[in-house]
């Protein structure tokens, strides 16, 4: 693992409005400032391979387990506090802490945007790998043009991991993914659209993409648009279950 060869941008304060098209609900997020990696973490930060042949393309597949475990080791090998407490198959963050993280939904897409307002931040042509390229296979990152906070591929390439349950109500303790993939049709790369998967997934198009810096108290159970509380609210559908919907039944007590 080669952490410091990750270089990170900076993302001002700001706030956005999300928007879940399912449950027909909307919400304004604050955001205190953040660093976010500049591109997803290739296989050559994520394991040291420099000289592998595919050591500029992101180190797919990764589950989302993975990439918190991955981000506690880059923080012990720069002398940061991990950001994760890992207890069986649930995980705690402790927004306090200065380390390596994964970025919340809300994070994800303000830096997306960058500004913008439209569904990408420019020609998907110019910006994202994805069906239209024709590629197999994710492709070395950096290749199209950054959004106006220096970021590449926040659309396009592969799909990465977020720290927020996707859609509690239906998919239980299922993790967001956001960006879209290099076999993703455009509808699919925008940056609105969320995804989501068990942790434990291994899918070909999915990486990760680190943040680091503490962004609230110790032990707290919200920070930059995650909460604790509002997934458990998000966790109760509206009447009788629908066929096949695993609601989270609880969230584990935050040991931090």
């Amino acid at each position: 693992m080669t952490p410091s060869e990750i270089t990170f941008r900076h993302v001002p304060a700001g706030s956005i409005t999300l928007k879940n098209a399912r449950a027909g609900a909307v919400r304004d997020v604050v955001l205190q400032a953040f660093q976010l990696a500049e591109t997803p973490v290739t296989v050559a930060q994520y394991a040291g391979e420099a000289g592998n042949s595919r050591a500029d393309r992101p180190v797919t597949p990764i589950t989302w387990f993975d990439a918190i475990r991955w981000c506690n080791a880059a923080s012990d090998a720069e002398g940061l506090s991990p950001a994760y407490t890992i207890a069986d198959d649930w995980a705690f963050w402790n927004p306090a802490a200065d380390g390596y993280r994964l970025p919340t939904d809300a994070e994800w897409e303000f830096a997306c945007r960058a500004g913008t307002t439209g569904p990408t931040y420019g020609p998907l042509s110019e910006i994202a790998w994805t069906e239209a390229d024709g590629v197999d296979s994710p492709q070395p990152v950096a290749t199209k043009q950054p959004n106006d906070f220096g970021l590449y591929d926040m659309l396009g390439n592969v799909w990465e991991w977020c720290w927020d349950l996707a859609d509690p109500a239906r998919y239980g303790g299922y993790r967001s993914l956001r960006g879209g993939g290099w076999a993703d049709p455009s509808w699919s790369c925008r940056a609105s659209v969320r995804r989501g998967s068990a942790p434990d997934a291994v899918i070909d198009d999915v990486v990760f993409r680190p943040t680091r810096g503490a962004v609230g108290d110790p032990g707290a159970t919200d920070a930059q648009g995650w909460s604790d509380v509002e997934d458990l609210a998000r966790a109760k559908p509206r009447g009788p279950v629908p066929f096949g919907w695993t609601p989270l039944k609880d969230i584990p007590t935050n040991s931090l």
